[in-house]
């Protein structure tokens, strides 16, 4: 896919939707920089006796809302603009759905597919003690991301809590439910996801039954959507992984293509299913195409093939604001990330009051609590959508743009 400035897709959403709110040229500047930005060095030995040096980010953008709220991911390809974005877009995705939050993000530079778990697990205790003055369940609240897990998890709020003295469960979400986790933190992403879609099939007047899915990205969010779409009468015709992917037009079963994945490391090679690579997944005619992956996945130059009639984006950012333009022209229906994929971070905001009361749900009460948030953030977006007469991504970015600004504004920030 094409090397884009992740960052400077946030600059220009942010622009667009300024045309609509009009906002104060000090409020516009300062919501396109990020409050804080932390790079930090790690060292760690490794199993073999030696030294890695490892960097580190963690961005605070903005908390006027309440504390910052967001992810740590593992991965080769972190750098300081994509963890912004994701940074920017957290603080968006907390708004729009209304919890009591700030955006942050943080990543490491790293492979842990090479890594043991010893050495993973002194990188993440390595990390906390090297941004441990910084976060706190009152000031910023991690939590997993890509290649990050519950465990990982676990370790950075024991090496937290060991620091501060005393047992702190509400510094990190995602973790083991033995520490503090909640229930139904596992699926949430692709069940608020599903959430926003059956809301959006009922918007549309669509029936359900007669619909078609493919699904980009068969980790935890991309394997959850294509099994809850199923199971609602949605026909799953392709799902793809990093390996590639596979097609049938008469429809798969997401539960067997995941007993396969588990078997083989793939989707690929499933039987009776068609492979194809995972650009030709999102070129398919359907009705619901759900990009479940990394960013930048349709761009300028792909995005006139794409024949989805609906897009529900559970990755973050996987539609640049030019493909954007092309998809809106053709009438392509949006479900943008920080709308669809909020689920994730609303279930972990329930994780964070469990720990702050230590009094905790069941699995129901958090579904029941999740889907009174989702379907309301959606009905919230359709409306700004219908008064401006704008797409639903700048309809989304209104309703998060103008809590924040109106949080700022009631606390006083100089504006």
């Amino acid at each position: 896919m094409e090397n884009i400035d992740p960052f400077e897709n946030v600059l220009k959403q942010l622009e667009k939707v300024n045309k609509v709110l009009k906002l104060d040229e000090g409020i516009y500047e300062a919501l396109k920089r990020p409050k804080r930005f932390l790079e930090v060095t790690v060292p760690v030995t490794m199993d073999n006796g030696n030294v890695k040096v490892f960097t580190g980010y963690r961005c605070q953008y903005n908390d006027a809302r309440g504390p910052t709220k967001g992810g740590i991911r593992y991965h080769w390809n972190v750098s300081p603009s994509e963890v912004r974005a994701l940074a920017a877009w957290m603080t968006w995705k907390c708004a729009v759905v209304d919890i009591p939050y700030g955006g942050g993000k943080g990543g490491i530079i790293c492979n842990p597919k090479e890594m043991s778990d010893r050495e993973i697990e002194r990188l993440s205790r390595g990390f906390i003690a090297a941004i441990y003055k910084f976060i706190g369940p009152e000031l910023d609240v991690p939590a997993p991301d890509v290649y990050t897990n519950p465990k990982i998890m676990g370790w950075m709020m024991d090496e937290f809590s060991k620091i501060r003295q005393h047992y702190s469960p509400g510094v990190i979400t995602g973790k083991p439910l033995s520490i503090g986790g909640s229930l139904g933190r596992g699926d949430a992403t692709a069940k608020g996801a599903w959430y926003t879609i059956r809301e959006y099939v009922k918007y549309l007047k669509w029936d359900m039954k007669k619909t078609t899915t493919a699904v980009q990205g068969y980790g935890n969010a991309g394997s959850y959507i294509a099994q809850f779409l199923y199971d609602q009468g949605s026909k799953v015709i392709a799902v793809s992984d990093s390996q590639g992917g596979i097609y049938n037009e008469a429809g798969l079963d997401p539960y067997k293509v995941l007993e396969h994945k588990e078997k083989t490391g793939s989707v690929v090679d499933f039987p009776g299913a068609k492979n194809i690579t995972n650009e030709e997944l999102l070129f398919l005619k359907c009705d619901i195409l759900c990009p479940s992956a990394l960013e930048n996945q349709i761009t300028a130059k792909n995005a006139d093939k794409i024949q989805a009639k609906m897009v529900a984006e559970l990755a973050n950012g996987p539609v640049t604001p030019e493909a954007d333009e092309i998809l809106i022209k053709k009438g392509v229906y949006q479900l943008p990330d920080f709308l669809c994929n909020a689920g994730g971070v609303t279930v972990s905001y329930f994780e964070w009051v469990q720990n702050l009361m230590n009094y905790y749900w069941s699995a129901d009460e958090v579904y029941e609590k999740l889907d009174k948030k989702m379907t309301k953030a959606f009905w919230d977006v359709i409306a700004a959508k219908e008064k401006y007469n704008i797409d639903m991504r700048t309809a989304s970015y209104a309703v998060a743009i103008q809590r924040v600004v109106d949080a700022m504004k009631a606390r006083g920030f100089g504006y």
